[in-house]
């Protein structure tokens, strides 16, 4: 296997995205940003995290400008679709360079898990995994996606985004944030 390979290709394919991102004052392809701003996240909260969380963090928004929320339809219902959809994207295309990389099935299949949030509250590494998400939504799209969002229902996406964190999770928030 090829870590090093894979990572490389993962960057590879999100630095094709048209849409831009500021990451810590470096304008950045959005899904190559979010992928390096997860990164940095993960180092800072499981620095000691195993290869098959740092890849799945590392694809987890792989090619999503592919599939626009708008090819959904509105409503809740739409974007469970859309992000169920999304998942199930990421983990294809991160499997398919996976297996480029030979990366053994085991490995693919556990990244595909992660990527999927599968049993968030049972499994530590999922949860981290959550918690990294949160954390890059949190620095990187909240101010944006605050200032056109209803005030009631921005409390609401709060109060959930907050209670998918660990208190490690949102601990490193409030040390970053203050």
């Amino acid at each position: 296997m090829n870590f090093q390979a894979a990572i490389d290709a993962f960057d590879s394919a999100n630095a094709k995205d048209p849409r831009t991102l500021t990451v810590r004052g470096s304008s950045r392809p959005w899904s190559l940003g979010e992928a390096e701003l997860a990164t940095i996240w993960l180092d800072a909260i499981e620095p000691d995290a195993s290869d098959a969380l740092r890849l799945a963090v590392r694809a987890h928004h792989i090619r999503r400008w592919e599939t626009p929320r708008a090819s959904f339809p509105e409503g809740r219902a739409g974007y469970l679709k859309w992000r169920k959809h999304l998942y199930d994207v990421a983990a294809d295309h991160a499997a398919a360079i996976l297996r480029e990389a030979a990366f053994d099935d085991a490995t693919v299949a556990r990244v595909g898990q992660l990527i999927h949030k599968r049993a968030l509250t049972a499994d530590p590494e999922a949860q981290t995994y959550e918690d990294v998400l949160c954390l890059v939504f949190l620095e990187s799209q909240f101010t944006d996606f605050a200032a056109k969002t209803d005030p009631e229902k921005l409390d609401r996406i709060v109060t959930k985004t907050l209670a998918k964190m660990s208190e490690r999770a949102r601990s490193a928030w409030e040390a970053f944030s203050a």
